[in-house]
């Protein structure tokens, strides 16, 4: 079935995108700034935290950068009216760091800047390899002013342990680990699920190890287990260490990390670039997109 619904996801761009905008809507919460903070309230009630991401990368010209940077002043600000328990996370290709990462730079220290005054905390998205020397350059630019501000880093990139490694060091101690969803070549990147998973925990195990606060984000049932046996392990409290999701996957499994006393950041994806962001996690989960042929086949 696996095979199929990997045929499934090589068809989708021909599928309409209202049946594709139906089977998103779990993973979206909507495509304005209103529906963001609504689902955020409904999370934050349920004694989960959010981090928002205003849709949309890979911007071209500087105005589009300068679009991308008021809205998410925008977003602390609701964040801020609202008193939601929600963070921001943004992607520097949105913020112009493919024209030049000077100007990204500075328009992404306009943002953690205004996050820092409203007691706030902006998470850098880690990209495509193309971009991670300069997306990991920009973070350590930013934090020689703003404390408010950390990044990610992908579990199955072959130089992530030296990149963690590096970075805490320099005392920048603030990470998200994710696995990584970019097709990336098998010189830098493990291909495999089991190597992936080995070099995701020996990385967590060493940030652990070394006293960085980290986002686990994972839906796999192997690395929340280890996440759970390392912080125990490390002897952490709740408030040193967090597990991180997506939005509207493995709900069941949500509920269980909340029930075992873990804090919860739901990562909440909002805006008009919902299609390609869609596509994307169907392609990282294939079993998803059977649901969509399910749909396009019971569609009137």
């Amino acid at each position: 079935m696996d095979i199929v619904n990997k045929i499934i996801v090589a068809t989708l761009p021909a599928i309409p995108k209202s049946i594709v905008r139906k089977f998103a809507s779990p993973y979206i919460a909507g495509e304005t700034l209103d529906d963001a903070v609504r689902v955020v309230r409904n999370l934050n009630g349920q004694g989960m935290l959010a981090t928002l991401d205003l849709l949309g990368e890979d911007i071209h010209e500087r105005p589009e950068a300068h679009q991308s940077r008021d809205q998410i002043l925008e977003i602390f600000d609701a964040i801020h009216r609202e008193h939601l328990d929600a963070n921001v996370s943004v992607k520097l290709s949105q913020l112009g760091l493919k024209l030049d990462r000077q100007f990204c730079l500075e328009t992404a220290a306009s943002i953690v800047g205004r996050a820092r005054q409203l007691g706030n905390f902006v998470r850098i998205d880690m990209e495509d390899s193309s971009c991670t020397d300069d997306t990991i350059w920009v973070y350590r630019q930013l934090r020689k002013e703003y404390p408010n501000v950390g990044i990610v880093l992908q579990g199955y990139l072959k130089r992530t342990q030296a990149d963690s490694d590096a970075l805490i060091r320099e005392g920048l101690k603030n990470f998200r680990l994710c696995k990584g969803i970019y097709i990336e070549p098998a010189e830098i990147a493990f291909k495999e699920h089991d190597a992936i998973n080995k070099n995701y925990i020996a990385v967590l195990d060493s940030m652990l190890n070394q006293k960085a606060y980290v986002g686990i984000a994972t839906h796999d049932d192997e690395l929340v287990r280890a996440g759970y046996r390392l912080v125990k392990e490390h002897g952490l409290k709740s408030s040193e260490y967090e597990f991180q999701m997506l939005l509207g996957v493995r709900p069941e499994l949500r509920a269980r990390i909340l029930r075992d006393g873990h804090r919860l950041r739901v990562y909440v994806p909002f805006g008009k670039h919902w299609y390609r962001y869609s596509i994307r996690r169907f392609k990282e989960n294939p079993q998803v997109a059977g649901n969509v042929l399910k749909a396009l086949f019971s569609h009137n």
